[in-house]
């Protein structure tokens, strides 16, 4: 879960941009934000993430006003994400997005903060915060920059992130199942057929409707399920399942 298709691609390009900085740049202090950009760059190649950080932290602070300044935000929060420093990507990505919206970067920018999240995503059983934070981050890119390469490669990570999400459902809905609590097992199933249509989960997740509406003694809708499941997945083991289920009722 680690592949970024597009991430090196744009360092490299602020990389260049700073090795061809303009000759008409006589001021000391925009040569001192260059060499201080530069330098922190350096520390990048090594992979001596933090130590970037902390330069490309260091333009901006001490050259608030210089073109490196805008650049170093986001190089450092490109150092900080290596370093696995997330929340404090994340923190600088935000201030970026707040003070350079019209900025030609800014769709790299949301996209690396849906990266940030996308890292963090956790296994189907566990909590799944992060998952949530990466797919509004990465529907964001899809709706403001469509055409980029940023919104395909958002695309292909959402429907991941879609399936982790309903799998989570499916996983707490299968603990209350277990446990007895009917409704609330109900509602997780019900979460997954209405939600992530497209996943992976979803045979399951309408046998386990059949399967609970046939505990709570609801019939007609047991065999409504059951019909829906029957009609999508004729040949498959929870329709088979299902099938038992409305025999035997």
């Amino acid at each position: 879960m680690k592949k970024i298709l597009y991430i090196l691609p744009m360092i490299s390009m602020l990389f260049l941009s700073a090795c061809a900085s303009s000759k008409d740049e006589t001021l000391d202090e925009d040569k001192s934000a260059e060499t201080l950009y530069n330098e922190a760059y350096e520390y990048l190649k090594k992979t001596s993430y933090q130590k970037a950080a902390e330069g490309f932290d260091k333009v901006e602070m001490e050259h608030p006003y210089s073109k490196w300044a805008t650049k170093s935000k986001l190089m450092a929060a490109y150092a900080y994400y290596k370093d696995e420093k997330y929340d404090d990507a994340i923190a600088t990505l935000d201030r970026y997005i707040r003070l350079h919206p019209g900025n030609k970067d800014i769709s790299y920018a949301y996209y690396m903060k849906g990266v940030c999240y996308y890292d963090q995503i956790a296994p189907s059983k566990k909590e799944q915060s992060a998952s949530k934070d990466a797919y509004e981050s990465f529907s964001q890119v899809i709706s403001m920059f469509p055409d980029t390469e940023y919104a395909v490669d958002a695309k292909s990570k959402l429907v991941l992130i879609q399936d982790r999400l309903a799998g989570h459902e499916m996983s707490v809905g299968r603990y209350y199942l277990a446990n007895k609590e009917y409704i609330s097992a109900l509602n997780r199933f019900t979460a997954v057929t209405d939600n992530y249509q497209d996943t992976a989960q979803i045979e399951e997740a309408l046998y386990r409707e059949v399967e609970v509406y046939t505990i709570l003694g609801l019939t007609t809708e047991a065999q409504r399920k059951e019909e829906i499941l029957r009609n999508n997945y004729p040949d498959g083991k929870w329709t088979k399942r299902a099938s038992k289920l409305i025999k035997k009722d």
